[in-house]
């Protein structure tokens, strides 16, 4: 896969360059805050929409900053690679904010295009910004002068794919997947990903409008531009963020108009929407009243309505059974990995455990929600063979009144190579090759239908 540097917003001629300090101290902030104190990201950037770091930034310094932590975080292995190697005495305790300064004024001098007067220099500035990394200040200017001369041949002489991925979850991936797969899967993470939208109609004017290409799905591709809330159709409900990937489960139910449907652990959205487009009487169920007041809000936008309910999937017991559910189970995001760098920063084996323990108890009281003859599909957008092939397994083993309702080759878009033989469904990050990396990939998804006798 083509490797790109990143872009950043040009800076501005009639400015000083020093105009760019607040994007990358607010990138500084975020990244201390993922590695450091394991927040996810997307919590982070969600706050800075009204009072976190990036609140009061202009658009531009606000893309540069995201440009600045995906890089970092995408790349941070051969980032650490290249830092590692001018760093004779290796990084000094207590520094502060030493380590992110270091690791995004890299990203930008590797893999963004930044001059290097201005990467260097506003990193010095932000050391001494910074009370416990002031006194590195000398040692950030020689460290990122070292790596502007000789960094990017050290970085290019790395398996990028491999030396960008942990090793908690190479290891995993390759046993799992094998060795060549599992590459696919890492250079996939490396790309910024597209932004895929599902379309209540018209998908060919909305391309047009957009700019966009027509998916197998039905749903466009887009290349990012600035904020989704400003793209045409947003206002008039037009249209939903939604992978491609993540658009299968739902699609999975086959037809639901006028059926019962239950979509289970519902938010933010996008499966209670499809459900509600196609005639199903809904009932979305989420534990997060936040989340949860985020569906109510999307669907107001989109004009759809759903029954809501604050509940516990794994233990909600309405009155009236369902002639179909949908269980996105909570899971590791293992496949989401290339929207979301932060995630093998965050998650770990352990993670993984307690999750399928979750899953195995929403599985459960899902299967005794449905109505005999009903259909369930269970779905994660996780890679972990836990968190899908083996859950159903164990399930099949618990309950023998469930059984596969497999899986067409013919039903996933056509793609014939996502229907398994056991009638299970899985998709790879690196699937949905297009002309160019950058319109390229898709989510890892792990699907199952399933009917109960």
């Amino acid at each position: 896969m083509t490797e790109s540097k990143e872009t950043p917003p040009p800076l501005s001629r009639t400015r000083d360059h020093q105009v760019g300090l607040p994007a990358r101290r607010a990138a500084v902030t975020l990244l201390d805050a993922v590695l450091q104190k394991k927040q996810p990201l997307d919590d982070m950037l969600g706050r800075s929409r009204d009072k976190g770091v990036m609140f009061d930034l202009p658009v531009r310094d606000r893309a540069l900053t995201r440009a600045i932590v995906g890089t970092s975080l995408r790349r941070r292995g051969q980032i650490d690679h290249v830092l590692n190697h001018f760093l004779e005495r290796g990084l000094p305790a207590k520094s502060g904010s030493l380590y992110a300064i270091l690791l995004s004024g890299a990203a930008q001098l590797l893999f963004m295009r930044v001059p290097p007067h201005a990467a260097i220099d506003l990193a010095v500035r932000l050391a001494q910004w910074d009370p416990k990394a002031k006194r590195y200040d000398k040692l950030v200017n020689a460290v990122l002068r070292r790596v502007s001369e000789k960094g990017e041949a050290i970085a290019s002489s790395l398996d990028a794919a491999r030396v960008n991925t942990p090793d908690w979850l190479w290891e995993r991936l390759v046993r799992s997947w094998g060795e060549e797969r599992a590459h696919a899967i890492a250079a996939s993470h490396l790309v910024e990903p597209p932004l895929d939208l599902t379309v209540k109609s018209e998908p060919t004017e909305w391309a047009e409008r957009l700019s966009g290409r027509i998916l197998p799905s039905g749903g466009i591709r887009l290349l990012p531009k600035g904020r989704v809330d400003e793209l045409p159709g947003f206002d008039e409900g037009a249209w939903w963020v939604q992978d491609a990937a993540a658009s299968l489960p739902a699609q999975l139910l086959g037809d639901v108009s006028g059926k019962r449907v239950a979509d289970l652990c519902a938010a933010p959205g996008g499966k209670t929407a499809q459900l509600a487009l196609a005639g199903a009487s809904v009932v979305a169920v989420d534990g997060s009243k936040t989340r949860l007041g985020l569906l109510t809000e999307n669907l107001k936008r989109l004009g759809l309505e759903a029954e809501t309910v604050r509940a516990d999937a794994s233990t909600w017991q309405p009155k009236e059974r369902f002639d179909a559910i949908l269980l996105d189970a909570p899971c590791s995001s293992t496949g989401t990995i290339r929207r979301h760098p932060d995630i093998p920063y965050l998650k770990s084996v352990k993670d993984i455990e307690e999750l399928a323990a979750v899953q195995t108890r929403l599985l459960d009281n899902a299967v005794a929600l449905l109505k005999p003859g009903g259909t369930l599909v269970y779905s994660t957008c996780s890679l972990e063979p836990e968190e899908g092939e083996a859950q159903v397994a164990a399930l099949m083993a618990r309950n023998s009144a469930i059984r596969i309702d497999p899986i067409r080759p013919d039903e996933p878009f056509g793609k014939t190579d996502w229907a398994q033989a056991s009638g299970c469904l899985r998709t790879f990050p690196f699937e949905l090759q297009a002309d160019k990396p950058e319109w390229s990939g898709m989510d890892g998804f792990f699907s199952v239908r399933l009917t109960l006798a």
